[in-house]
C-alpha cells in the first residue's frame, strides 16, 4: 500500500553519532583483518585441535587455498614424545620463501583498532541503555510464531523498507546480539590466545581453548561466521533501501524517501 504524501517526511529515531562512528571503524577494521588474515592463512591452510600441529600431523580441516610459499621437502622426522600418537617435527630442506610479514603487521594493527572500537561501543551501549532499548528482544517479541514469520520473510528476501534508525525486528536483534556478544568477543579472545606475549602473562587463555591450535581453529570459524553475517547484512541493506540506509549510518538522516 503506498505511503500517504503527508507521511513521506516522517522522522523516526535515528542512529546515535557514536553508533555510526564505531560502525564504520569496525567495518574498516574487519575488511583489513579479512584481507590480512587470508594472506596469513595461505601460509598454512590447515587447522588442528590441541596444542601442536604441522604438515606432518593430521589436520582437522585443510582448506583448498593456495599456499604462498614453497619448499623442497623434509629431512628425517623426529617425535617429541614416546608413543605412536606423539607430535612430530622435521626440518625443511631449505628456507621457506614466505613474504607475509606485512599481513601480520597489518592484522595486528587492525585487531587493536577493532578492540578499541568495540570497547567504545560496549561502554556507550551500556551507559546509554542502547542494548536494552534497541538490541535486547522484548518479552512479547520472543515467540516461535514471530521468529518463524520473520525467518521466512528473510529467507524469501521479503524485507521491510528501512526506517533509517535502530527499529530492529526480532531476527535482527537476535543476530546482532550474537555478533556483539559472542562472535566478535570470541574472535578477539582467541586472537589474544594466539599471541605469545599475551599468553606469557595470561597462560590460562590457552587452557580455556585447549591449546594454541585449538584457539586458531576457533578463531577461523568465528571469523567465518562474521563473514557470512557481513554478506547477508549487505544484502539486507540493498533490499531494504540502500540510499536511506547509507544516509542513516553516515549523516544520521532519517527522512523517508
Amino acid at each position: 500500500m503506498p505511503t500517504p504524501t503527508s507521511s513521506i517526511s516522517k522522522v523516526t529515531e535515528k542512529h546515535s553519532a557514536w553508533v555510526r562512528f564505531t560502525h564504520w571503524l569496525t567495518s574498516v577494521c574487519f575488511l583489513l583483518l579479512a584481507v590480512s588474515g587470508f594472506v596469513i592463512l595461505m601460509c598454512h591452510p590447515r587447522l588442528y585441535w590441541g596444542e601442536a600441529g604441522n604438515d606432518l600431523t593430521p589436520a582437522l580441516l585443510e582448506l583448498p587455498i593456495s599456499r604462498n610459499y614453497q619448499h623442497g621437502g623434509w629431512s628425517e622426522s623426529v617425535a617429541f614424545f614416546d608413543g605412536a600418537d606423539s607430535p612430530v617435527s622435521s626440518s625443511r630442506t631449505y628456507e621457506i620463501f614466505n613474504q607475509n610479514g606485512w599481513a601480520r603487521s597489518l592484522h595486528f594493527l587492525a585487531a587493536w583498532l577493532l578492540v578499541g572500537a568495540g570497547s567504545v561501543y560496549l561502554l556507550f551501549g551500556a551507559t546509554t541503555r542502547h542494548f536494552r532499548a534497541h538490541l535486547l528482544p522484548k518479552s512479547d517479541e520472543v515467540t516461535i510464531d514471530r521468529f518463524r514469520e520473520e525467518f521466512k520473510k528473510h529467507l524469501c528476501l521479503n524485507i521491510r523498507p528501512a526506517t533509517g534508525g535502530p527499529q530492529y525486528g526480532l531476527l535482527q536483534k537476535i543476530v546482532y546480539m550474537g555478533v556483539v556478544f559472542v562472535s566478535l568477543p570470541l574472535m578477539v579472545v582467541t586472537g589474544f590466545a594466539m599471541s605469545p606475549a599475551i599468553t606469557a602473562t595470561f597462560p590460562f587463555l590457552l587452557d580455556v581453548f585447549g591449546g594454541f591450535q585449538s584457539a586458531r581453529t576457533v578463531h577461523f570459524f568465528a571469523f567465518a561466521a562474521l563473514l557470512i553475517f557481513v554478506m547477508v547484512h549487505v544484502l539486507m541493506i540493498v533490499r531494504s533501501g540502500f540510499k536511506r540506509q547509507m544516509r542513516a549510518m553516515t549523516i544520521g538522516e532519517t527522512r523517508r524517501d
